[in-house]
């Protein structure tokens, strides 16, 4: 169990949180949530250990093992994926070490020294511990051709997949994740629900990713200027159940609110008069002990945005034939055809590195490509770009840089916008260069609601905004009727917002109708294919048909496929195990080694032979 007491936390002269209690029971999964700079991280760096509160503390059992996802990392980029996932486990390298310095000795199964080490070793998963890595590593995206690349040749993203593996490897009794999902394309997302759901230990999640955390917890703690809502509900119902106790709370306060009145009333008629002097006295008395109700501050600071609106382009925003983007020998896409009408909201989505930006960049005209594309009439593009560190070295602050920005229509609601995206007082003066990324991806999105455009380009728009903002965000998107282009693995964000969706993968792009309910089911569970122009409502039907059929047809194969090898593992399994009964193998480090890689291999193959026989039943249900 995980315990915290009267936890109060102060930086800067600003009181950050104030008399935190809770506990948290091993199994429990919370989401912890609050708008940008509520404390949220500094809670977790207090439980990690790693900041000291100015009062209370944190009560953990003896040896707890924690783990600490930060937004932020510092790793050996010139190890390779695999070496740098595999420093999880330190102990079992160097035992090997010593393992081999053993077997290198004479007499050495003479020693009692290297039975109970190699005892040791089997007991703390040796023989296991390189299968799991592959797994976990597969399970965030990671390829095998990916294992002995360098860490500095992945973008900031992948690295941080990276540092997440050796999370998971070290098998925490506590994961403690400060937005975990902002580098993860949706695939990875949800294997790592399925991850976090079979997790024994404590979870504590600090997300702005709404679908996830209605995914994988069961509790909310929400810290509001300082203080904790905590309710043991997911972060959706936690919403609806603290609007009703505040709307119980005001009630009472107001009748009890009205009592005191009245009895104050009461008090100053009788008080001077002889005959009723015992009887005021007697309410004085009843109304020093009267408390009020004191009702809960809410966060309620929000405004409504809408984008400025340039005039309406031609019927066709893009047409693409043939597009094609290499880079050297690597093929990024080739052979695209397809149209994007006005009006049109899309989202691109997918594995990261499969094409989303690259394709977004040459939307924008930041990069060239083979093919041809053109872009329709009057077309004025808005573009939100991930890599914003550029900026940096502008000789900018945020409000001057929001002012060459804004039109002189818009330049009256200026500081309007730039409070929705949180920079108000002094943090309007605040020089370009000293911005965090986040701050950098605020002000940018505020800049683009200064100045009338009507095609929108967004790449990763929400991964800095807190729920609120994304909110306003998503009104905004949704009243733009302007062509938008979205590039983000958001789900919560992108549902009812887009209304056509590009699914990269394998260097090829599948024009999938509807928004990314429509589907998330098909997503990671067949090849894709490679964008078409925009297809008629009857041809968009028959399409959602064709396409359920061959995904029950793909997920049997797979099934097949998966039985066979099963049979396989389960054979071989078979043979060393009656090898071992005839043979002198006990001391055959490499045969053990083997053997329970292949036992792990089964249990893996067996999971996931489950996971499928339900997927299929599913599927068959529709």
């Amino acid at each position: 169990m995980l315990i915290a007491e009267n936890l109060s936390v102060s930086l800067g002269g600003s009181v950050i949180f104030l008399d935190l209690d809770f506990s948290i029971s091993r199994g429990e999964k919370v989401a912890l949530t609050g708008r940008n700079g509520s404390g949220k991280t500094t809670l977790l760096k207090v439980i990690a250990g790693e900041l000291k509160p100015d009062e209370g503390r944190v009560v953990l059992p003896k040896d707890v093992r924690i783990g600490f996802l930060r937004q932020y990392f510092e790793a050996d980029f010139e190890k390779t994926v695999w070496d740098e996932a595999l420093s999880a486990f330190e102990d079992l390298l160097r035992m090997e070490e010593e393992l081999k310095a053993w077997e290198e000795r004479p007499l050495v199964h003479n020693s009692g020294v290297y039975y109970d080490l190699l005892e040791q070793y089997r007991l703390k998963g040796g023989y296991v511990f390189r299968g799991e890595t592959e797994r976990i590593l597969k399970g965030l995206g990671f390829g095998r051709s990916d294992f002995d690349r360098k860490l500095k040749s992945f973008s900031g993203g992948w690295r941080m997949r990276v540092e997440l593996a050796k999370l998971l490897l070290s098998k925490p009794d506590v994961l403690l994740l400060d937005e975990p999902t902002n580098h993860l394309d949706i695939e990875s997302i949800i294997w790592f629900e399925r991850y976090l759901k079979n997790f024994e230990g404590i979870v504590l999640t600090v997300s702005h990713d709404r679908r996830f955390l209605d995914n994988i917890t069961s509790r909310t703690m929400e810290i509001v200027r300082g203080r904790l809502w905590d309710f043991r509900v997911p972060y959706s119902a936690f919403e609806e159940k603290k609007r009703e106790l505040i709307k119980k709370i005001k009630r009472e306060a107001k009748n009890r609110e009205k009592k005191i009145k009245e009895t104050e009333r009461l008090i100053e008629r009788f008080r001077y008069k002889a005959t009723k002097a015992s009887f005021a006295q007697s309410l004085i008395k009843k109304l020093e002990k009267t408390e009020r109700i004191e009702v809960p501050e809410e966060d309620v600071r929000s405004i409504r945005l809408q984008f400025p609106q340039w005039r309406p382009p031609g019927k066709v925003v893009f047409e693409a034939s043939g597009l094609t983007k290499r880079y050297g020998e690597k093929t990024v896409f080739e052979n695209l055809n397809w149209i994007i009408s006005r009006g049109e909201k899309l989202a691109f989505t997918g594995r990261n590195g499969a094409g989303k930006t690259t394709l977004a960049n040459i939307l924008a005209g930041e990069t060239d490509y083979e093919g041809e594309l053109k872009t329709g009439y009057h077309v004025r593009i808005g573009f939100f770009r991930q890599d914003l560190d550029y900026l940096r070295e502008q000789n900018h602050t945020v409000l001057s840089f929001l002012e060459e920005a804004a039109t002189e229509e818009s330049r009256s609601k200026l500081r309007d916008v730039a409070g929705a995206f949180l920079f108000s007082g002094d943090d309007v003066e605040k020089p370009l260069r000293v911005l965090s990324g986040g701050e950098l991806n605020r002000l940018v999105l505020a800049s683009l609601m200064l100045k009338p455009f009507n095609v929108l380009i967004l790449d990763e728009p929400t991964n800095h905004l807190d729920m609120q903002g994304k909110e306003v965000l998503k009104r905004a998107l949704i009243q733009f009727e302007g062509t938008v282009i979205i590039v983000s693995h958001d789900r919560d964000f992108l549902e009812g917002l887009t209304e056509r969706t590009f699914y990269f993968a394998g260097g090829k792009i599948r024009d999938l109708p509807g928004d990314i309910s429509l589907v998330s089911e098909l997503i990671g569970q067949s090849q894709p294919e490679t964008v078409t122009s925009q297809p008629s409502r009857r041809e968009l039907k028959g399409r959602i048909y064709k396409e359920k059929r061959k995904e029950l047809k793909k997920l049997k194969n797979r099934l097949k496929k998966l039985e066979d090898e099963i049979e396989v593992l389960e054979s071989r399994i078979g043979k060393m195990e009656m090898q071992m009964t005839r043979e002198k193998v006990h001391t055959d480090f490499d045969f053990f080694r083997t053997y329970e890689e292949l036992k792990t291999e089964l249990e893996s193959k067996m999971s996931d032979w489950e996971y499928l026989s339900q997927e299929l039943e599913n599927a068959d249900r529709k």
